[in-house]
């Protein structure tokens, strides 16, 4: 199998063989002959490598309201692809198995495939953007942002579904070939340091640089009982999305017990439909129930006329009311991305 090496984008070298990456919130120093905290990026010899380029290990065709995005180009798919690794170790990760395996494991896992490979198989499916998911989209950086700019020459969007620890500089180079971007909102300081191995305030920092960029943000955060579902916890969430903007979409998650965290049960439903009422209290304008299809909070409704606009089921949209990015029925703009 073909080595997927590549040398790495944003990284410092330092003294003794060292380089510091930049391309992550981490910012990790490394020395000759070890990896980053993502374990898919190596220091050879005083130069960083990307051990992940072209090295796909999923590929797969999803409805877009997958990611979850809601607002952007709804009921179409969107060619989905994923490298192995992550820079996080949350322990409740539903992708363990590929996001943890070069921690676990000396190789790297996948199929070597070209940025021209990956925006053909969209095109030829139809698939109306390509989205970078699955595990986290920063660490396989370079392959992600090859695609990006390929997919864009083809008039083909570009979706990151992201843990949000990109490092401002990587945001500013992908922004003006991404056209979307959900990002989890995970829980408070002591909920990312714990459960996630990471800081809140990069998370926050990101979003806000994504929204300035003229990225479309949708947010998510997996509600998991007695860790990150008390009212502070989530008040603080949506109101620091109102102070971006009251019309970036907060979807709120069912958590189901995996990988390392199997001692909480499945979020009540009350749980999600209080955080939803959080939520519209403090003045968001669209607010989701996930993993729960058919208790009816899956629905987007005008913010102003209260009319249900795009009727959903799971990840199936079953009426579509939104014309020209507006409410059919009063003519209030709708925000979001629109065919």
């Amino acid at each position: 199998m073909k080595e997927a090496l590549k040398e790495a984008m944003l990284y410092e070298k330092l003294d003794e063989k060292k380089v510091r990456c930049s391309l992550c919130a981490h910012r990790c120093i490394i020395k000759d002959g070890k990896r980053g905290i993502c374990s898919v990026r190596e220091n050879r010899d005083g130069t960083l490598y990307s051990l992940v380029y072209g090295r796909v290990i999923s590929m797969n065709i999803d409805p877009i309201e997958k990611k979850p995005l809601f607002h952007f180009l709804p009921g179409s798919t969107s060619f989905s692809i994923a490298t192995a690794g992550c820079n996080f170790h949350c322990q409740h990760c539903q992708n363990f198995e590929i996001s943890q395996y070069p921690k676990e494991h000396s190789d790297i896992p996948g199929q070597y495939v070209t940025p021209e490979t990956v925006v053909g198989a969209a095109e030829r499916n139809g698939c109306e953007s390509i989205s970078y998911t699955y595990t986290e989209p920063t660490i396989f950086f370079e392959f992600a942002y090859d695609c990006a700019r390929l997919a864009h020459e083809k008039s083909i969007k570009n979706v990151f579904v992201s843990n949000g620890y990109t490092s401002p500089e990587a945001t500013r180079i992908i922004a003006p070939y991404l056209d979307g971007n959900n990002i989890d909102l995970k829980g408070n300081e002591d909920f990312y340091k714990n459960i996630c191995g990471a800081r809140l305030e990069p998370v926050k920092e990101t979003i806000r640089l994504m929204k300035e960029l003229g990225v479309w943000v949708e947010v998510t955060t997996l509600i998991i009982p007695d860790h990150n579902d008390s009212e502070k916890d989530l008040k603080d969430i949506a109101e620091f999305i109102k102070s971006v903007d009251p019309y970036i979409p907060w979807h709120v998650t069912q958590f189901y017990p995996t990988y390392k965290l199997t001692d909480k049960p499945r979020t009540p439903v009350k749980t999600l439909r209080r955080a939803r009422e959080i939520g519209f209290e403090i003045g968001l304008k669209y607010v989701y129930e996930g993993n729960i299809p058919g208790e009816g909070g899956e629905n987007t409704y005008c913010p102003d006329c209260k009319e249900l606009l795009i009727r959903r089921f799971g990840f199936s949209i079953m009426e579509n009311k939104v014309k020209d990015g507006r409410c059919s029925k009063c003519g209030t703009e709708i925000k979001g991305v629109w065919k």
